[in-house]
């Protein structure tokens, strides 16, 4: 937010005083969609006015969404979640963020036909799609928010559904096994639409989306892992383009590739000459597939030293077991009351063994990791508000700007 008469401020003042379940501690699904179906209704149905495809998934869904989008071209939008640094990240048309006052004029639109019932998430997917009819695009690529079946995107006509992965994520709320979980994500799927998935057919949560997908009468391509997250998920926005009929050629183009690449997924930065990563992984087989990929990097050598953030219903100390043997220390820090505190992530850390400091400071966190790794290089990881929260300071290559932190504090923690 810039300044205090600013529309898209305004906006989201009014916004937030609904019910936000991105930054509420939930228990349990909402019971429908039917707040998110009756505001739209009174919007016109603005998600019937382009040709769609949704995707969910636990792993890989913004990535291969803004490659399905940069495959489809410049009239297509993305609707995605959560932002890392800007509330106008998550719509995008042509793979350019959503002018400011476009979008607070659709979040107003939104908060004046919504009924009380609808929450933060249903009005501004609401406020979204208004956007989207109002700019023109042909295609929108829709990114689930949060599991699939209650999901509020899950009121798109797509014209093809994809699952990326599944693994153990929000179990508070989506159930606590890949079945479970598989079942909610399978919930986007619509009769006959044909459906591209990178879960393996004959795992546990494969086994659920092929039921699934059956009963629905839903034709299904299966996408074998590739030996990098960015061949898998190049695999998988291809074998969309081509079920929607776009070429999937395009995407070996370097400019639609690059166009596609999303802030705090595997992204590439420095601080004072030191390598730094930022990938806002916070399930383990996610941090997994991270670390592998990164282990393939000849410019990444040296010690690792991981800032780390996770948040209270996350998996820490199967985050922090992915570290071991691979790290050289971790930083612990946090973002926000819903988020571990520093001190419990380090004690953590070290019934593993793992060498762990507390700096309750993000900022200040990345750079004592940066000024200890001479030769070595530094992962920011667990959390995409973590990225959020250091990531204008980085990708400028300054040192972060908190009060209290300087090169010379950050260098004796």
């Amino acid at each position: 937010m810039e300044h205090l008469n600013d529309p898209l401020e305004a906006a989201c003042a009014r916004l937030d005083a609904r019910i936000d379940w991105e930054r509420r501690d939930r228990g349990a699904l909402r019971p429908s969609l039917a707040p998110i179906e009756a505001l739209l209704v009174r919007l016109g149905h603005p998600q019937h006015s382009f040709k769609s495809v949704h995707i969910a998934g636990t792993k890989g869904k913004g990535s291969v969404a803004a490659l399905v989008a940069a495959g489809l071209g410049e009239r297509t939008g993305v609707y995605a979640s959560p932002h890392v640094e800007r509330i106008t990240e998550r719509v995008r048309i042509g793979g350019k963020e959503v002018e400011r006052d476009c979008l607070a004029a659709g979040i107003e639109a939104a908060l004046d036909a919504a009924t009380p019932a609808a929450t933060w998430f249903d009005v501004f997917t609401a406020a979204a799609f208004w956007v989207l009819r109002e700019v023109g695009v042909e295609w929108a690529v829709v990114e689930v928010g949060l599991g699939g079946r209650l999901d509020s995107t899950n009121v798109v006509q797509p014209r093809a559904c994809a699952i990326t992965s599944i693994d153990l994520e929000h179990t508070d709320v989506l159930g606590g096994t890949r079945a479970a979980i598989a079942g909610e994500k399978a919930g986007i799927l619509k009769r006959g639409v044909p459906l591209v998935s990178g879960v393996a057919p004959g795992s546990e949560a494969g086994e659920v989306i092929a039921a699934r997908a059956q009963a629905m009468d839903c034709p299904v391509t299966w996408v074998a892992r590739g030996e990098s997250l960015e061949e898998t998920n190049r695999a998988l926005a291809g074998a969309l383009l081509a079920v929607v009929g776009a070429d999937p050629g395009r995407l070996d183009d370097p400019d639609v590739s690059e166009s596609a690449r999303l802030p705090g997924r595997l992204e590439r930065t420095h601080l004072r000459g030191v390598p730094v990563v930022l990938d806002g992984a916070h399930v383990p087989s996610s941090l997994e597939a991270v670390l592998e990929e990164l282990s393939r990097n000849r410019d990444l050598r040296g010690p690792c030293r991981v800032v780390l953030a996770v948040g209270r219903d996350k998996d820490a100390l199967g985050l922090l077991k992915t570290l071991v043997g691979r790290v050289d220390r971790v930083q612990c820090t946090s973002v926000g009351e819903r988020q571990l505190p520093p001190q419990e992530l380090a004690a953590l850390a070290a019934t593993l063994g793992l060498e762990a400091k507390v700096e309750p400071s993000p900022g200040c966190a990345v750079a004592s990791a940066a000024a200890a790794s001479t030769g070595g290089w530094v992962l920011v990881t667990g959390s995409l508000h973590l990225i959020g929260a250091v990531r204008g300071s980085l990708v400028t290559h300054l040192p972060p700007e908190t009060p209290g932190c300087s090169p010379s504090a950050a260098t004796s923690s």
